[in-house]
């Protein structure tokens, strides 16, 4: 297929990078700290000269000419692979008002990204039109199970609800489409409220994150405004954590007096480690009952602790945004109030990079080297 590059370049000095200033590390279980290249630029840039034949009107588009933003990633064969939602130009700027596809980015070494001229993953004419024509596939987190077997979830979109679903892949090309995943939970109790963000639990093995399994199931942290809980056997069939009366109970709300004012919602995929599960997310402000520096409706990045064994019981919480929007590229484009939209997490060659959407519009990356 044939490729295009979009090179990011990060200065080097003695073999090191240069950065700026780190985020703040307000606390020792969290993950960080993070820092911004010096001279950061967005990494993945909407352009107008990538077309693909769409299914579901049989018509050519230029599928990323608007927006390429909110990304996951994973490694595989030795390289970054960096999975975005993207959109193309349909006149106004109507955040959800187009279609969403999936497209894929690739890096050797962290800094220079080679891009797939077609989405990878899309609606089709297949059996989950009913769930994702015509709004498309949004907002994907990744994670590999040990035999190596990627998956997905992503929000499906039909203007009519937003639902989470899974998808399963080998190579990250061709992929199966396992559906909403509480479609056949309870019959179908939640299947048509808004489900959105899964990010399943994940651990290091072996210097790469798999995903983990705790008390022999998995688990995914997931939703706004609040944040839930779902287990798993597979991976692929979910369970929501009910209270006792059969009620889904947040594990995560939003604080009046915080940075997380507004709402919370599911970040990358979290990581277990020694202090406990590290939860990354995204916190939305209200600045009336929030931070009012801050503004409204911007979006800052968080952090909560749970316990290794009760992915449920939260132990400690960050109460300043360890990451906000702050370069202009963060702060321009569909939603200009600014965000650093974080989805995906790897570990590669000894470092941490985040990855994140930029005001529904490109993505950036901030790292930290591995203790």
């Amino acid at each position: 297929m044939k490729m295009i590059q979009n090179r990011f370049w990060l200065s080097l000095l003695g073999g090191l990078m240069i950065s700026l200033p780190a985020f703040s590390q307000e606390k020792p279980w969290m993950l960080g700290p993070f820092e911004r290249a010096e001279n950061q630029d967005a990494i993945i840039k909407p352009i107008e000269n990538t077309s693909f034949e769409d299914p579901m009107t049989g018509k050519k588009v230029n599928w990323e000419s608007m927006a390429t933003f909110n990304p996951a990633a994973i490694v595989k064969d030795g390289k970054i692979q960096v999975l975005y939602r993207a959109e193309e130009k349909l006149g106004e700027m109507e955040i959800g008002g187009h279609t969403s596809r999936i497209g894929l980015a690739y890096s050797e070494d962290g800094e220079t990204y080679t891009r797939k001229t077609q989405p990878v993953f899309f609606p089709m004419d297949d059996d989950q039109k009913e769930f994702e024509w015509t709004g498309g596939t949004e907002d994907p987190r990744i994670v590999e199970q040990e035999d190596g077997t990627f998956v997905l979830t992503y929000t499906q979109w039909n203007r009519e609800y937003p639902r989470l679903a899974v998808a399963t892949s080998s190579d990250l090309k061709n992929w199966k489409k396992h559906g909403p995943i509480f479609r056949k939970w309870k019959e179908g109790k939640y299947h048509n409220l808004e489900t959105k963000s899964g990010a399943i639990v994940t651990e290091v093995k072996e210097g790469k994150l798999v995903a983990a399994k705790i008390n022999g199931k998995y688990w995914m942290y997931y939703g706004v405004p609040h944040i839930w809980l779902a287990s798993s056997d597979d991976l692929i069939q979910w369970q929501p954590v009910e209270n006792h009366e059969g009620n889904l109970v947040p594990v995560l709300s939003p604080r009046p007096g915080y940075f997380d004012s507004w709402l919370v919602e599911a970040g990358p995929p979290p990581l277990l480690t020694a202090d406990g599960i590290v939860v990354l997310y995204n916190a939305g402000n209200s600045k009336e009952i929030g931070v009012k520096e801050l503004g409204n409706r911007i979006y800052t990045g968080g952090q909560a602790l749970y316990a290794a064994d009760k992915p449920w019981k939260l132990l400690d919480r960050s109460s300043v945004p360890f990451i906000k929007p702050e370069k202009d590229f963060e702060k321009s484009g569909q939603y200009v109030d600014g965000t650093t939209f974080l989805e995906g997490l790897v570990l590669f060659e000894g470092t941490w990079y985040l990855y994140y959407g930029t005001a529904d519009s490109m993505v950036g990356v901030v790292t930290f080297p591995q203790d």
